[in-house]
């Protein structure tokens, strides 16, 4: 979990959740790996009857007593690569030419073969030039855990893992993270700012079992992310047929705001691999979202094309050397 700041509030709780079950979206147990700080930035991390207390800001992090969790606080490279400026032009490409693009029935714009082959170039370049990660050299605080699997995976080898940071003295949610991209990308993404930033916040602030009343505003984003390549209806599960229901399967599964690994499997190269497997591309590969994955080209190359590939923002690494290995996984700031 990472934070914008260099140190982290002794008015909130940083949770990591972690819910097992047989299958996406089955869940039948669930894990808080819980940290509070103080003032000095002393930790406090309990799972279950696991605790870990002290200074965790050292490259080992601290250990509980029984070894089964760990934990790391302090700074770090922020492994998250993305090109910003690049992103936002090409989306300014779309909405300029969304007044005037019909739809068909399911609400997919039919942009013109220029206006894709612009708004897939602009993604490529940073204002018209190579493209460059805004979050080059960015520092971040970064909360990591490891913990033992049989600690986490009680309920069945799916894991939905999503992250909160809340209020101590009220439990309120100020933030929180399953998959990256959803809630930035599919909430009100063509809307004014101001009514973007309420449903986006509505969201963000959701209780899981609110997160459903979220389906259709992301298909409705959905529908427009899938015209961006010329085609409509090649998007990650939509179904063939142009009416209102094409976008509903890839909405739902997206409103459940986990991250899924499987952690029957070690080998973890792809990002939304659970989910893949979870529509019929049996694949055997963990998921989940490791530091060096290219989880921005991949989201959106699946919601443009249906693939991981052919939406390339030009940043295909992070500027920092992440590790999948050795804790604590993210690179010296």
């Amino acid at each position: 979990m990472t934070i914008v700041g260099g140190k982290f509030s002794d008015r909130l709780r940083y949770t990591f959740h972690v819910d097992s079950g047989p299958d996406v979206g089955d869940t039948r147990a669930t894990l808080g790996i819980a940290c509070v700080f103080d003032a000095s930035q002393s930790i406090d991390c309990r799972a279950g009857d696991d605790r870990v207390t002290g200074d965790a800001s050292g490259e080992a992090g601290l250990a509980s007593r029984h070894g089964r969790l760990r934990v790391f606080a302090g700074p770090r490279d922020d492994p998250f690569f993305n090109n910003v400026r690049g992103t936002r032009a090409a989306l300014n490409v779309a909405a300029a030419a969304l007044p005037a693009a019909s739809r068909d029935a399911a609400g997919c714009p039919r942009f013109d073969a220029a206006t894709s082959a612009r708004i897939l170039d602009e993604w490529r370049h940073t204002e018209g030039h190579a493209a460059t990660s805004l979050l080059a050299g960015w520092k971040t605080g970064a909360l990591v855990v490891a913990i033992d699997l049989s600690r986490v995976n009680r309920g069945g080898p799916r894991l939905g893992v999503w992250a909160t940071t809340a209020r101590r003295d009220n439990g309120a949610v100020i933030d929180r993270m399953g998959r990256a991209l959803t809630g930035n990308a599919l909430i009100e993404t063509f809307g004014t700012e101001d009514v973007a930033n309420r449903r986006k916040e509505d969201y963000n602030r959701a209780a899981p079992a609110d997160w459903p009343a979220f389906t259709r505003d992301l298909a409705i984003n959905l529908a427009i992310y899938d015209g961006f390549d010329g085609d409509c209806g090649n998007q990650w599960l939509a179904v063939q047929n142009a009416d209102a229901t094409r976008y509903d399967a890839l909405a739902r599964l997206l409103a459940d705001d986990r991250l899924w690994v499987n952690s029957a499997s070690a080998i973890c190269t792809q990002y939304l691999a659970v989910e893949f497997d979870h529509a019929g591309a049996l694949n055997g590969d963990c998921g989940g979202r490791t530091p060096t994955m290219d989880a921005v080209d991949d989201f959106r190359s699946l919601l443009a094309n249906g693939t991981p590939r052919g939406v390339e923002d030009g940043v295909d690494r992070d500027d920092g050397n992440a590790s999948t290995t050795g804790f604590p996984f993210l690179a010296a700031p």
